[in-house]
């Protein structure tokens, strides 16, 4: 099938690639003349795993292309996906002036049938100003050309998201005629070969169901977070209350892990806007706006406990931080907890020597010469070296095993504050280390840690 992504971002690169991967031919448009001109010299302007690698081939095999061509890349797709991005606005609503603009484009150049998927995450009632956009501008051109408007939002998890593609546990189409809905399954029919993962449904219902998803998997993050927060209060151990929660096969185990707060450009995005979607609709979304302020307080919660330690003046002090991406496996570091701690920890005079795989360059680009006193290591110990205590982030699987005997002795004070619970605090105290975990005990046993 011939299939137009626009959008190059995330999902949308990700989403060209592994179509092509497949054998269709696509073309990605971006109105940015610079990435266009990375991307078509074999870069990848973001870090996921597997993706250079199918873009690269993909692009030597002639069945993916780019361009900032807007006709060229209207009348090419039969099938035109928008994936640009919906940052938040001011009140926290999803801003829908890029999918609209490309929607506009697709009316004014479009030659023939064309189904026009958003797969950018949009709230409730995209699909209908999407439909509007379209046929104003067909009228305008006093055109008569049919179009279908498909929603079919993304489930892709940043550090999996090929696998996520080209593996779906499920694949949500809202769509309200025969002609889009077939269209849809033969474009998605080589990633469902062993059963059915297509789930047909109208069009505000896959809208909704993109932001209900993420709305639940960031109140199960801030849930346990609040009982880890009450544990360390009352003296359990939030790791032992886990394993008994997740044993229990109505509740499972994902996203049952305490931490210092989720961030990244999704959960609190949507999160956002679906309290906004429900203030519109004169319906209080109570729930999901204590999740957002329980992920609010979760990011200062490691700040408030160097501040325990060591004091609200922390002058002086140099603090060894691993971890700047929101999650492991991205280089992302939108709404990461990263930011809030560099932050806060400047601002109480202490310098930072961060660590981190794959995002210090974001980081050098997002701080800027903002922080005088942040420095970046080339390797985790080296940040350790000399520092006052380490303050672990991110849960990189690098940091899993690290020599503790070497950061007992390379710390001026052998103090570790893990923001993402990756340390046993018995193992921990027979090394010498005083451990600062979320909702941890001392001495509670060693439990396995899930996949």
């Amino acid at each position: 099938m011939k299939v137009t992504v626009i959008g190059t971002g995330y999902v949308g690169l990700v989403s060209g690639a592994c179509l092509a991967d497949v054998g269709n031919d696509v073309l990605c448009l971006d109105v940015d003349p610079a990435k266009i001109r990375i991307l078509a010299s074999g870069g990848i302007p973001i870090h996921e795993p597997g993706l250079p690698e199918i873009v690269r081939r993909n692009v030597e095999a002639g069945r993916l292309a780019f361009t900032t061509d807007i006709e060229r890349a209207v009348r090419h797709g039969a099938v035109q996906f928008i994936a640009v991005g919906t940052p938040p606005d001011e009140d926290g609503s999803a801003d829908l002036q890029y999918v609209l603009t490309a929607a506009r484009n697709i009316g004014r150049h479009m030659d023939g049938y064309r189904v026009v998927v958003d797969k950018s995450t949009v709230p409730v009632g995209t699909g209908d100003k999407v439909r509007a956009a379209i046929g104003e501008e067909l009228a305008a051109r006093g055109a008569e050309i049919d179009y279908s408007v498909v929603s079919n939002p993304e489930f892709l998890k940043e550090g999996a998201a090929v696998e996520d593609f080209m593996r779906p546990d499920r694949i949500v189409v809202g769509a309200e005629d025969a002609r889009a809905i077939a269209s849809m399954h033969e474009l998605y029919a080589p990633f469902q070969r062993n059963r059915e993962k297509l789930l047909v449904m109208d069009i505000k219902s896959a809208e909704l169901t993109k932001y209900a998803a993420n709305a639940m998997l960031a109140t199960r993050i801030s849930f346990m977070n609040e009982l880890a927060n009450l544990a360390e209060t009352l003296g359990a151990d939030i790791e032992q209350v886990r394993q008994g929660m997740g044993s229990d096969p109505r509740i499972g185990w994902h996203f049952l892990y305490a931490g210092c707060g989720y961030g990244g450009s999704c959960f609190p995005k949507d999160v956002k806007a679906l309290v906004r979607t429900g203030s519109e609709a004169e319906h209080d979304l109570r729930v999901l706006r204590a999740v957002e302020a329980a992920n609010e307080m979760q990011k200062q919660r490691l700040v408030d406990k160097i501040v325990a330690r060591f004091g609200e003046k922390l002058d002086g002090l140099r603090f060894a931080l691993w971890g700047l991406a929101f999650k492991p496996g991205t280089d992302d570091m939108r709404e990461a907890p990263s930011r809030i701690i560099v932050d806060a920890l400047h601002r109480r005079g202490a310098s930072i020597t961060a660590y981190d795989p794959v995002a210090m360059t974001e980081a050098r680009r997002i701080f800027a010469d903002r922080y005088a006193g942040l420095s970046y290591a080339t390797r985790p110990m080296d940040a350790v070296l000399g520092a006052d205590a380490l303050i672990i982030v991110t849960e990189w699987k690098e940091f899993r095993s690290p020599d503790f005997d070497f950061i007992g002795t390379a710390l001026k004070h052998p103090v570790i504050f893990d923001g993402r619970n990756m340390y046993d605090p018995a193992a921990m105290q027979r090394h010498g280390i005083e451990y600062h975990g979320m909702g941890r005990r001392l001495g509670a046993p060693a439990l396995p840690r899930q996949a």
